[in-house]
């Protein structure tokens, strides 16, 4: 069993994401097209097929077959600083995430003039902290419940239909296939110096769950096109090794949000296009992390998240025949509300991006965009479950820059 879950997460490995730079642990790094418009109007722009991640009935403006490659290198700067008990120091992490290279892979393939079907492979969802090194600052009393190893890693495989009802509307629907794969560590001495280690939980488990998404877009004309999408997540449950309090359990439950968002794309003239986006998602559902089995179910941590939009705004500028350029920027909005955590920092995020493509002839393009990402300075309270312990006092910042390429090649 065990060679076979690692012989499934090794084939997976390429298309997993780590510790994600949008509100909650979202990832928002699905095309080098969409990082360089900082995503604004990518669920209706379908200048390369990566607009199957956004948007299935989008497949309907293609008239040829399209296939999109894409890479994603982010690198991140998490820090975690100055984490204490009242006059007890922790201390601080400076690099608590690292740096993940995402791939991504489309293909759209139109049957007639109203059908068309796409397939895709990328990810939705993804976070990585550690910060076990908090628990070795030689206090006399540690919180090991809140310091330790936090990844939740997720590739989607989509599959999905676009149908044509006239020249204006067209409506999609796919399936996501879900990859899922979770680590959750807290351990350690929680009296320092006394040589008695604590695993409190021990969660190193893998899984598939099936979602979904609908689309449609309205063409208002050849240089003006609305499009909407709406994205339902499952709660994903993930099997293998879980253990909590010193006892095992079958499975880890975590919930994921489901995401709606509109946008919009203009051409103002044979140079100049803007583009624009709306996204909530509803991260409200993502409440509990519970496990079950054969003993009663336990919750191993609450999140009390607020839902969140995040809006975004851009525009491509067409050089001349082979060049075009794009720049955007993004605003997401935090999650946290009254309870934060060490283990997935957040915060209001900033996005500057920009972008360009080289159209190397009539059916191939190289893509790049450069995004920088700057979160907020927030001081963060949680509590712990240790009772001499109390509320632990952090302060987090999450920063990033994306490096993105991507080929994209019409039959």
């Amino acid at each position: 069993m065990k060679k076979r879950i690692f012989s499934l997460t090794a084939l997976s490995a390429t298309l997993l994401s780590g510790h994600s730079l949008a509100a909650g642990f979202q990832v928002n790094s699905q095309s080098a097209t969409g990082i360089g418009r900082a995503f604004s109007g990518d669920a209706v722009i379908a200048d390369n097929a990566s607009v199957l991640a956004r948007n299935p009935a989008a497949m309907a403006m293609f008239e040829q077959k399209a296939l999109s490659l894409g890479l994603v290198y982010t690198d991140v700067d998490v820090t975690i600083k100055d984490v204490n008990y009242g006059p007890v120091e922790y201390g601080s992490v400076g690099d608590a995430a690292g740096d993940k290279v995402i791939p991504n892979i489309y293909y759209i393939h139109p049957i007639n003039n109203d059908f068309a079907v796409g397939v895709g492979a990328f990810s939705n969802f993804g976070t990585g902290t550690d910060i076990s090194e908090l628990n070795n600052s030689g206090a006399p009393v540690t919180p090991v419940d809140l310091f330790g190893n936090t990844e939740v890693i997720t590739s989607t495989f989509n599959m999905s239909m676009s149908y044509r009802i006239n020249q204006q509307f067209s409506i999609g629907a796919g399936v996501d296939l879900i990859y899922g794969q979770g680590t959750l560590r807290r351990q350690g001495e929680i009296v320092g110096g006394s040589g008695v280690q604590s695993k409190l939980v021990d969660v190193d488990a893998d899984g598939w769950a099936l979602g979904g998404i609908i689309g449609a877009t309205y063409e208002i004309n050849d240089n003006n096109r609305l499009g909407m999408s709406y994205r339902v997540s499952p709660s994903f449950k993930a099997a293998g090794k879980v253990e909590y309090q010193g006892q095992s359990y079958d499975d880890i439950h975590i919930p994921l949000p489901n995401i709606f968002q509109i946008a919009g794309y203009h051409e103002l003239n044979h140079k100049w296009a803007v583009h624009y986006t709306a996204q909530h998602t509803s991260w409200s559902d993502f409440d509990h992390i519970t496990v079950t089995g054969s003993l009663p179910e336990q919750t191993v941590k609450s999140y009390q998240w607020k839902n969140s939009w995040l809006f975004s705004v851009g525009a491509t500028y067409q050089l001349n025949p082979n060049w075009a350029l794009r720049a955007g920027y993004m605003h997401d909005k935090g999650v946290v509300d009254e309870v934060s955590s060490l283990s997935i920092p957040d915060s209001d995020r900033n996005w500057y991006t920009v972008g360009a493509s080289y159209y190397i002839n009539k059916h191939s393009s190289i893509d790049f965009g450069l995004g920088f990402v700057r979160g907020e300075d927030v001081e963060v309270r949680e509590s712990s479950a240790i009772p001499v312990i109390g509320e632990v006092v952090g302060h987090t910042r999450s920063d990033a820059i994306y490096y993105s390429m991507q080929y994209s090649y019409l039959f």
